[in-house]
């Protein structure tokens, strides 16, 4: 078996195996107030991402700051 198939296979198992306990396992399970809100997870997820894109930039252009002969 070729291993790049071998690892979607394993990839696609375990995605089925989160959703199905997803919706069966933890269908009633609304202990925090933004477990009701619809795509919470999603929109905080891509949130936090563009917060980290954003701090990266940041970073590299106030503090990481190199000389453009640093590795001469």
């Amino acid at each position: 078996m070729n291993w790049n198939k071998f690892v979607w296979t394993v990839i696609g198992i375990i995605l089925a195996v989160t959703l199905v306990l997803e919706f069966t396992y933890l269908a009633g399970y609304d202990s925090h107030w933004w477990n009701k809100i619809p795509a919470f997870y999603a929109i905080y997820g891509f949130l936090c991402c563009i917060a980290i894109i954003y701090f990266a930039k940041f970073l590299s252009k106030n503090i990481v700051k190199r000389d453009i002969h640093y590795y001469d």
